[in-house]
């Protein structure tokens, strides 16, 4: 259904993160069955996965994937957006002020969010000036560019300052940046795999890299999340 409307060297990548959207929606959909108002590493995980669903879809929507879907795909899009303001406004104020992790964690996570931010945006904005400069567009992928530029990379800085400040958003949300940044990166490792299928030979350094940085979210999401607590709580 993507032939028309997206070059066939993204494919690989369409495809398995297709397949990721559906594990994650019937993650998401487990959670939030299981979530309760005191279930804050739950309501984390599911903000990262919503975040997930905002960046992949918002990929769609500004790529213009116009097939029958496209309706499907603004849905997405939007409703991941308002669901992820309204997770994020429905945090209580005392959870937030009691919100604490172990000063090294702490730490840790604030100079990974800030490499993850001043890395991508330094990347990005070096690959956009030649086109800048030559006035061409980017036929694929600019999509990445807006998304990451606009809201991901800024939400990384912002809510390293505030966990910096020890600030009960930055300390709660940062956990969510790093599910949002693992499923991302994900399919985008295992498209490698698919390029035969496409005529394309696979990439090894590109396959090491982004599955190497998705395990260094999974395991920044694992160090971090156990040892969040809010006061005496365990959840």
């Amino acid at each position: 259904i993507y032939e028309a409307v997206a070059p066939i060297e993204v494919m690989p990548g369409t495809i398995t993160q297709d397949i990721l959207t559906i594990a994650a929606a019937a993650v998401l959909f487990f959670l939030a069955l299981r979530a309760r108002a005191e279930s804050l590493k739950i309501h984390i995980v599911i903000l990262g996965i919503l975040g997930y669903l905002f960046y992949a879809y918002g990929i769609y929507v500004i790529e213009r994937f116009y097939i029958l879907f496209y309706y499907v795909y603004l849905a997405i899009f939007s409703l991941s957006f308002y669901a992820l303001i309204y997770g994020v406004a429905s945090l209580r104020r005392e959870v937030l002020q009691a919100a604490r992790v172990p000063e090294g964690i702490r730490k840790a996570a604030v100079g990974y969010s800030l490499f993850v931010a001043v890395l991508f945006s330094f990347l990005w904005i070096m690959r956009l000036l030649p086109m800048l400069q030559a006035g061409e567009k980017p036929e694929a992928f600019y999509s990445v560019y807006i998304i990451d530029l606009v809201f991901i990379m800024p939400a990384f800085a912002i809510l390293a300052v505030m966990a910096a400040r020890r600030q009960g958003l930055g300390l709660v949300l940062t956990p969510a940046l790093y599910v949002l940044g693992a499923t991302l990166l994900f399919p985008v490792g295992m498209g490698e795999f698919l390029k035969p299928a496409y005529g394309f030979a696979v990439d090894p350094g590109g396959a090491v890299l982004f599955l190497g940085i998705t395990a260094l979210f999974l395991v920044a999401a694992g160090l971090y999340l156990p040892r969040l607590r809010v006061a005496d709580q365990q959840d």
